[in-house]
C-alpha cells in the first residue's frame, strides 16, 4: 500500500464503527466510511469533542450535525499547496487527503522529465492534482463536469499562488471533451483520471465506472503524445481492484506502448492505531 503520510494540517485520528475521526487544520470532523467494519475498544478522546458529524439518512444522502461553532470554510496546506475545505452536502470536504501520495508522484515525474510536460486532469474535482502538476512546472488542462468544482479549484490555485500558471479550466463532460481533443489533435504527456463510481454528464448522461472505463481508456490512448510520461488512474470502486485496473491498462494502453504498471491500494495512517486505512486504489502507467 502507498500511504499519504506527509500531511501536517490533516490527520486521520481514529476509525471505528463505520466512521472516521479527522482533524482538518483546527477543525475535527466525524464522517461515515463503509469500509470501517471494526469497533475500537480504546477510542480517542476527540470523538466526544468533534466540531461536526455527518449523519446518513435512511432515504439517502444525509446532513451535518454541528456540535461546535466552525467557519463556513477554512484553509489547510500540503507542502506549498493551499486548499480551501468546507463541509458539503454529501459528507465531503472538497479534498481527498489520501491522494497526496499521487500528487507527490506526479510532481516528481514532471520535475525530473527535463522537458515541457502537458498534463490532462479528468474528473478533476477541486484540483489537488492540477495544482501539484502546475507547481512542478507542467501545463495543465483541468476538466470537470461541475462548474462549482472548477470554481473551487480556481480558488485553490489562487490560494496556492498558482493563478498565473498555464492552467486551462474546462467545465465539460469528460468523454465529450476527450472526443473534441482527439479531433483537434491535442496530445498530452501525462493523464490523470479520478472517475466517480456513478455519475451523470452535463446533459444527464449516466456514468457507471465498470460499464464505461474500458471505452474511456481506449479514447485516452489516442490523446497520448509520442513520448508520454505517465497515466494515473484512481478507483474507489471495489469491482475495479488494483489487479483489474492493471489488466485493463495492459489491454488498452499496453497495446500501443511498451509500459510498466504499478497498481496498489492507497491509504492514510491512523494515528490511534498506527495502521493504514485503505482508501481506494491507484494504477500508474510508466512508459518504457
Amino acid at each position: 500500500m502507498r500511504i499519504s503520510d506527509k500531511w501536517q494540517d490533516y490527520c486521520l485520528i481514529d476509525t471505528s464503527d463505520g466512521e472516521r475521526l479527522e482533524r482538518w487544520g483546527d477543525v475535527t470532523l466525524i464522517r461515515p466510511d463503509p469500509q470501517i467494519i471494526w469497533k475500537c475498544e480504546g477510542e480517542a478522546a476527540e470523538w466526544h469533542t468533534a466540531h461536526a458529524k455527518y449523519n446518513r439518512s435512511s432515504q439517502g444522502g444525509g446532513s451535518w450535525d454541528y456540535r461546535r461553532k466552525l467557519p463556513e470554510s477554512w484553509q489547510i496546506k500540503y507542502g506549498e499547496l493551499t486548499f480551501m475545505v468546507k463541509p458539503t452536502g454529501f459528507k465531503h470536504t472538497g479534498l481527498f487527503p489520501e491522494q497526496a501520495v499521487n500528487w507527490d508522484y506526479c510532481m516528481n515525474e514532471i520535475k525530473n522529465a527535463n522537458r515541457p510536460i502537458n498534463v490532462l486532469n479528468l474528473f478533476a474535482y477541486t484540483g489537488g492534482a492540477t495544482l501539484a502538476c502546475a507547481k512542478a512546472g507542467a501545463s495543465v488542462c483541468h476538466c470537470d463536469a461541475v462548474k462549482g468544482m472548477v470554481d473551487w479549484a480556481r480558488t485553490n490555485a489562487k490560494l496556492s499562488g498558482l493563478s498565473d500558471k498555464p492552467i486551462r479550466w474546462i467545465v465539460d463532460d469528460a468523454v465529450k471533451f476527450i472526443g473534441r481533443e482527439i479531433r483537434r489533435g491535442t496530445r498530452y504527456d501525462g493523464i490523470i483520471l479520478d472517475p466517480p463510481s456513478y455519475g451523470r454528464g452535463t446533459n444527464g448522461e449516466m456514468w457507471r465506472l465498470e460499464d464505461n472505463i474500458y471505452d474511456l481508456m481506449v479514447m485516452i490512448t489516442q490523446l497520448l503524445s509520442d513520448k508520454p510520461l505517465f497515466i494515473l488512474l484512481n478507483s474507489y470502486t471495489t469491482g475495479l481492484s488494483a489487479s483489474v485496473m492493471s489488466y485493463l491498462l495492459q489491454q488498452t494502453v499496453g497495446k500501443r506502448f511498451n509500459i510498466e504498471i504499478i497498481s496498489e491500494e492507497i491509504g492514510l495512517p491512523v494515528q490511534q492505531t498506527g495502521m493504514p486505512l485503505p482508501c481506494g486504489s491507484t494504477a500508474i502507467v510508466k512508459f518504457l
